[in-house]
């Protein structure tokens, strides 16, 4: 394959003009937005699409952004499946600091005039954090880094960068990076960075982190998207981390957007396993505690009733009546500091202090 990197700029700005109508016509025309508008911005702010302003539809889109921020928050697709997620998921509307609507407008796949609702919705930072230490979910810390995407792509004509001049080509990839809590910067695009097109399409990501040294933080995603005679289109990356590869991987699919998604969703993996740290809220387990104030059948029913619906409780089990109180065994997920935030937060039951070498003792209050 020949590699095309002195070509003349009307020339290449006619093969990106193509490549962007390939990349963008999908039947619906660009969504237009009027006026000021509500906007999601930061960790603890996302939007989620909804059907209609009423309390069940708003509840269901605060647990759709609930799982969305703690997956920026920790780097982590899977972070709404870890245990105990699910059950704060049922309650996010005490997660939420604010929330409004907006209107946005554009055209569908007939041309008629198609109105979509979003629900633009802000987190209470302090809470959300505190969430992801008692489950024990790992935080990527910020300020975070900003990767250099090289993307070269050929359609057919040879291969082209992507940069600045052309940044709606790699909208899927800059979007995605930015749902998933960071972002990706585009070269400039001049002539000496059209001449990495070569070091990406033969894979010497070495060469490409030379020319990316102007840039900081000194980290690369280097992808080639090019047609495929089987799938249609495939995607082969490369992540760079202060010169080291930390991953490398290739996918096919017919939707080329959607294989620049996966490029972003790839580096944010490689970042998320290096950088995101677990906050220390004790180990997971088994741990036998005593309960007082329990003075009656009520009361009884009351604390199991509440232990139950406790996200770092897996599973109670009532071992014997001692002189102080009641002996469970509680199945923790993110040991004793996890469950003692969860009461602390609740104020059902109050956090005793224990002898040396006992049971940790809890008041029903």
């Amino acid at each position: 394959m020949t590699i095309h990197t002195n070509v003349p700029s009307r020339a290449l700005g006619l093969a990106i003009a193509l490549l962007l109508a390939l990349l963008t016509s999908f039947g619906a025309a660009a969504q237009r937005v009027e006026g000021d508008r509500a906007r999601a911005e930061g960790i603890y702010a996302t939007e989620v699409q909804v059907n209609g302003q009423g309390e069940g539809e708003r509840n269901s889109a605060f647990a759709r952004g609930l799982a969305s921020v703690l997956g920026k928050l920790s780097g982590d697709r899977g972070a709404a499946s870890r245990p105990g997620v699910g059950q704060e998921l049922r309650q996010a509307k005490t997660y939420v600091e604010s929330y409004d609507y907006r209107q946005d407008e554009g055209l569908g796949p007939t041309g008629a005039p198609s109105f979509r609702t979003t629900l633009v919705i802000k987190y209470d930072e302090e809470a959300v954090n505190e969430l992801a230490a008692t489950l024990g979910i790992p935080v990527w810390p910020q300020p975070r880094p900003k990767p250099v995407l090289w993307l070269a792509i050929d359609d057919g004509s040879g291969p082209r960068l992507v940069g600045l001049p052309q940044v709606n080509a790699a909208r899927p990839a800059l979007n995605r990076a930015t749902e998933r809590g960071y972002k990706l910067g585009l070269p400039t695009g001049n002539a000496a960075e059209q001449a990495a097109v070569g070091a990406i399409w033969r894979g010497d990501s070495a060469a490409v982190a030379r020319a990316s040294a102007r840039y900081s933080p000194p980290m690369q995603l280097i992808g080639k998207l090019y047609r495929d005679t089987t799938a249609g289109w495939k995607a082969d990356w490369t992540f760079v981390d202060g010169g080291k590869v930390l991953s490398n991987w290739s996918q096919t699919g017919t939707d080329p957007r959607q294989l620049m998604a996966n490029g972003a969703d790839g580096a944010a993996d490689a970042l998320m396993k290096r950088y995101a740290k677990r906050v220390t809220a004790g180990q997971p387990g088994s741990y036998r505690v005593t309960f007082t104030g329990i003075d009656s059948s009520d009361d009884f029913i009351r604390l199991a009733g509440y232990l139950q619906k406790l996200s770092v409780v897996r599973r109670i089990t009532p071992t014997r009546a001692t002189p102080l109180g009641l002996e469970y065994d509680l199945e923790l997920v993110s040991g004793l500091p996890g469950f003692n935030r969860m009461l602390v937060r609740d104020d059902v039951v109050e956090v005793m202090e224990g002898l040396e070498g006992q049971p940790p003792v809890y008041r029903l209050r």
